[in-house]
């Protein structure tokens, strides 16, 4: 699977975007009907696909199947209409359960973000059984993000991991051969190179910057420095809840205690580009991204300092280190009047996946990048490590599956629960809930999802 150079985010739709992008699905979607009719024997079928990854303005890009789905209709007769979905995935949400939630049979096919099987699966098919071969080669911790008590509801697809960038040019001149493989070791290389760096005049120059605003790049954030402390992953494997103890506190102490010192007092307010602008412009040694954003993207271009680039695992603490897992998959409505053929062009869109990846595995290594000590996951690219690739970072998924549609909530209280360690750093929004009822995020979180606290102090 290659990664997705999405970020992700739930939320109900209200922004006006989604209603102009609603209205345009709407009417493409009007030749098909809600129930449209099943076609004649000699009448070629088409089914309609909602990809994520095509959002665009329909004013600047023609409505047409690219290449591969050309292929596709070449090959089994199946013709494809390629639908455009809303730019943000928070939009992308809202459309998709429109449609699925008014028994449309489009679209058939839909682009399912790695935090939304537990919201959709009861408007998807269980696609387990169909696809037993694909799913074989799959790390299994891909697979049991899309799966909802034993429901597979999207087949993966995309995979995307947390990662760190780093400058290489600037370890090297501050006389460190390796990136950090430990939150300890960042802290005293961002630390040292953010004072060198000041001395020689460049005053605005920070050690490490992330995206800090309230949302879903925090969620991930805050779940990676929680895991890798041994704090837990907010909701177990067994259910309970694990946000209040001390391994998961001091984790977020750490953090509280970047702020104003190796990371600028705004990080706080940082989205996703805020803390790439930073980086790109020379004003920081490191930086907590997404593997797309580079090597894995055809949109690497944003990128100026390529050539003074390395790409690592994030940080571990003392327990394990990993990078949050997202990507989407892909999954077939229940109402969907063509089943069979839905599944045939995940099939085919799949396996091409598993080709091309197969492609990079023995591609030359992308100019100028340093790859060292990659996460587990990006086996396609472990021949370009310089590091060892067995020690790279593993993955920790989000506890969407398990929350299903309450999983915006709990993943907002697990925010305020990392904000308010300190909260004259982290002037993070607390909820309204925490405030009203005024109990710990861990009490609040097991009232909204039903589950046990951990009882682990």
């Amino acid at each position: 699977m290659k990664a997705s150079n999405r970020k992700i985010g739930v939320v109900l739709p209200g922004r006006p975007g989604w209603t102009k992008i609603a209205g345009i699905v709407g009417i493409l979607l009007l030749p098909f009907g809600l129930n449209r009719p099943r076609p004649s024997s000699d009448e070629p079928v088409t089914i309609t696909f909602l990809d994520p990854e095509w959002s665009h303005d329909l004013t600047e890009r023609n409505v047409l199947p690219d290449e591969s789905l050309q292929e596709f209709t070449r090959q089994t007769g199946i013709r494809v209409k390629h639908l455009p979905a809303p730019e943000s995935a928070l939009d992308q949400l809202g459309l998709v359960r429109e449609l699925l939630r008014k028994g449309a049979s489009s679209p058939d096919v839909s682009g399912v973000d790695v935090i939304w099987p537990g919201t959709l699966s009861e408007d998807l098919i269980d696609l387990k059984p169909y696809f037993v071969k694909e799913l074989s080669s799959v790390d299994p911790d891909v697979v049991a993000s899309y799966t909802v008590k034993g429901k597979l509801v999207a087949v993966p697809y995309i995979a995307d991991v947390g990662v760190l960038f780093y400058r290489k040019d600037l370890l090297r001149e501050y006389g460190y051969g390796t990136p950090p493989r430990t939150w300890d070791q960042l802290e005293k290389m961002a630390a040292r190179i953010q004072q060198g760096e000041r001395a020689k005049g460049q005053k605005d120059f920070w050690g490490f910057v992330w995206p800090g605003a309230d949302g879903e790049n925090l969620t991930c954030n805050a779940l990676e420095w929680q895991v890798s402390e041994g704090g837990g992953r907010i909701i177990e494997a067994d259910d309970t809840i694990s946000v209040n103890n001390p391994d998961a506190v001091r984790a977020w102490k750490r953090a509280a205690h970047w702020v104003g010192w190796i990371s600028p007092p705004t990080v706080v307010s940082y989205q996703e580009w805020d803390a790439k602008n930073v980086l790109n412009s020379g004003r920081a040694a490191f930086w907590r991204g997404w593997a797309s954003d580079y090597f894995l993207s055809d949109e690497s271009s944003w990128l100026t300092i390529r050539d003074k680039i390395g790409i690592t695992s994030v940080p571990g603490g003392r327990a394990v280190r990993a990078g949050s897992l997202g990507g989407f998959g892909l999954g077939v409505s229940r109402s969907s009047a063509h089943p069979a053929e839905a599944m045939e062009l995940i099939r085919f869109l799949v396996r091409r996946e598993t080709q091309l990846e197969t492609v990079r595995s023995h591609a030359e290594p992308p100019k100028q990048l340093e790859l060292y000590e990659l996460p587990s996951i990006l086996k396609a690219y472990s021949h370009f490590d310089v590091g060892q690739h067995q020690n790279g970072g593993g993955v920790v998924s989000r506890p969407s599956s398990v929350t299903g549609q309450k999983y915006e909530e709990v993943a907002r209280l697990n925010r305020f629960a990392s904000s308010a360690i300190d909260e004259s750093k982290f002037r993070w929004r607390a909820t309204h809930q925490a405030r009203r009822h005024s109990e710990n995020a861990t009490q609040t979180i097991s009232r909204v999802v039903g589950l046990a606290v951990c009882s682990r102090r």
